[in-house]
């Protein structure tokens, strides 16, 4: 079995599939997300794949078309020279319109150039996560299957023999100049749509690839690792669920963040966490559509429940199913159990309404309309904070062993109100309780400075009265709480380094029972070098902790939510929504900071160092 970094993403803004280094799509969900697998033998070998590469030993080599999603492996043998190129196609409105196409397609290319190769097929379908049943139905327009989600329909130029117990395998060999083309669609609501093979197929990839450049070149970022900061944007943009606006946070579930372990979460939902950060990251890269897409969805799905909120939702805003196992599935490279839904839905997060009022606050500043049904909610989410600030929750990691009073919880609620003044502030919040919730902002600001902060270990810890740190204990400047460069963050950080941290600048997110043998978590190594660069350190330590971290992707830039710093495998879901948005900010930052570096410096200086 593959490990999780030999993969990398393909998608179309609705669904996701997983395509490994020797060629197989080993994960597939259809028509969205969260629906059922139709591959998943990244979880059980016999849970369905679709393979495509030469035969024989080779050399892979791999790579996205520059600044797309469009996949290119590259297989080197004795014979010869074999390209693959993996997509789900894209294009604009007009373009659909234009060029009648599926709703549901993964579009593959072999392409022999060079010499000769003999190439195998194998298409295993296991809907339902390998519970449904297979009805093969071969016609003159490709083999059909009935699935659960809708009618699926191969075709290719390559001869298919007929199926057997469920398997289709065919070969083929190729010549320089040759190659196959191969289209799977899913018809689900509308009547099959089966666009030509052949030249329409190159055609088709041409117009993707254009597409995605087009919006790469709308990305507003001039600064460090310019290349992985462009990968980043374009797995969120991976991410999102075109029609809604939702963002998931991975599009995989139960990848293990302990090889062999428990610790398997299904990851294909929307949590209200990552909004603020998010957000951010997608404004500071000029990405304004897809921001404001999200607070939409946001502000809609958190109508529905008002003034509490859910912690997490699926894409369009409604309670994700309930927590399952899958015993027949052997979980990946025996991790189990596999988990479908997740119980963190029913949780108590406090946390999550800092989230969401920061976010809209953000795009308030950016000339963001708030109407007074908003204005209601935002005002109800403050009063329930003020009821509620000081109650234990579950907090932003989420542990399943009760709930605790959690520093950053209580810093998020401070957030939220001091937010919400900021709006009335700035004349957009015109009715409320303000003087009640300054009140309970100072409050929980006393509180936190007082409760938060470990006299012994001359550091804020995790929980109130605690005497252990805590990752998250870095994203304090980040709100605004304290600045970065004071006395308690100086001394937070180096305590975070000192406990949590580990090799290649990876830094795990706490060290307690809950998290025994996991990873390094991905996203706070990058919320250290956030934090130095908004002036917990120099500039310069900033920039070579990022850049650091960035070699921790794998060969195509994906980040999983963990990595082993023994090993470097990339550990849990993936790729990981919140590790890019991590890289993204500490990018901006740090940008950001060295732009302010050279502006300080004097224009003589300046010439003369250039």
């Amino acid at each position: 079995m593959a490990r999780i970094q030999d993969y990398a993403i393909i998608g179309d803004g609705r669904s996701a599939a997983l395509v490994s280094r020797a060629g197989s799509i080993d994960w597939l969900c259809w028509p969205r997300f969260d629906g059922p697998s139709l591959f998943a033998a990244i979880l059980d070998d016999g849970a369905g794949r679709w393979s495509l590469a030469p035969v024989g030993a080779a050399l892979v080599e791999r790579r996205y078309l520059p600044d797309t999603n469009v996949l290119e492996t590259r297989f080197r043998l004795d014979t010869g020279v074999v390209v693959l190129t993996d997509l789900m196609p894209v294009g604009s409105e007009a373009d659909k319109r234009t060029n009648l196409t599926p709703d549901h397609e993964i579009l593959r290319v072999l392409e022999c150039t060079e010499g000769s190769a003999e190439i195998e097929m194998t298409f295993e379908p296991r809907p339902d996560y390998g519970r449904g049943g297979l009805r093969f139905r071969p016609s003159a327009l490709g083999l059909r299957l009935e699935t659960p989600a809708g009618l699926l329909v191969l075709r290719t130029d390559l001869p298919l023999p007929a199926p057997v117990e469920g398997r289709v395998r065919a070969r083929a060999s190729l010549r320089a100049g040759q190659s196959l083309h191969f289209s799977l669609t899913l018809a689900d609501e509308w009547p099959a749509v089966l666009p030509p093979l052949g030249a329409w197929s190159r055609a088709a990839i041409t117009r993707s690839a254009a597409w995605w450049r087009g919006w790469s070149a709308a990305l507003r970022y001039d600064g460090p690792a310019r290349e992985a900061v462009v990968r980043s944007a374009l797995v969120l943009k991976l991410l999102i669920h075109a029609p809604s606006g939702a963002i998931v946070a991975a599009p995989t579930t139960s990848l293990p963040e302990r090889i062999g372990g428990a610790l398997n979460w299904d990851y294909r939902y929307c949590w209200l966490r990552d909004a603020s950060l998010t957000v951010r990251a997608l404004f500071g890269l000029g990405c304004h559509d897809e921001a404001e897409g999200f607070v939409s969805w946001l502000l809609q799905s958190t109508r529905l429940t008002q003034p509490a909120l859910r912690v997490l939702y699926d894409v369009y805003g409604n309670l994700p199913r309930r927590e399952t196992t899958l015993a027949h599935l052997g979980g990946h490279r025996g991790s189990r159990p596999v988990r479908v839904g997740n119980a963190a839905a029913g949780q108590l997060q406090l946390d999550i309404y800092g989230e969401v009022v920061d976010a809209t606050a953000q795009l308030a500043r950016r000339g963001g309309a708030i109407d007074r049904e908003v204005q209601r909610m935002l005002v109800a989410f403050g009063e329930y904070v003020c009821r509620h600030w000081q109650l234990p929750d579950e907090g932003i990691w989420e542990p399943r062993s009760g709930r605790q009073h959690h520093t950053h919880s209580r810093v998020l609620c401070w957030t939220a109100l001091d937010r919400l003044l900021e709006l009335r502030d700035r004349g957009l919040l015109r009715k409320g309780p303000f003087d009640h919730f300054a009140k309970n902002r100072d409050l929980i600001r006393a509180e936190v400075r007082q409760r938060a902060w470990n006299f012994g270990l001359q550091s804020y810890v995790g929980r109130l009265d605690g005497d252990q740190v805590d990752a998250s204990l870095l994203l304090l400047p980040w709100y605004g709480f304290e600045e970065a460069a004071s006395e308690r963050m100086v001394k937070t950080h180096a305590r975070i380094r000192e406990h949590l941290g580990a090799t290649g600048g990876l830094l795990y997110r706490y060290r307690t029972d809950d998290s025994p043998g996991e990873g390094a978590f991905g996203i706070c190594g990058f919320w250290a070098a956030e934090y130095l660069a908004l002036g917990g350190g120099t500039a310069g330590e900033a920039q070579t902790l990022f850049e650091e971290l960035c070699g921790h992707a794998n060969d195509v830039g994906l980040f999983a939510e963990e990595i082993d710093p023994a090993t470097g495998d990339a550990l849990g879901n993936f790729p990981q929504a919140f590790t890019h948005v991590g890289l993204i900010n500490a990018a901006i930052s740090l940008a950001r900071r060295q732009r302010e570096e050279a502006r300080a410096t004097s224009p003589d200086v300046a010439r003369a160092a250039s």
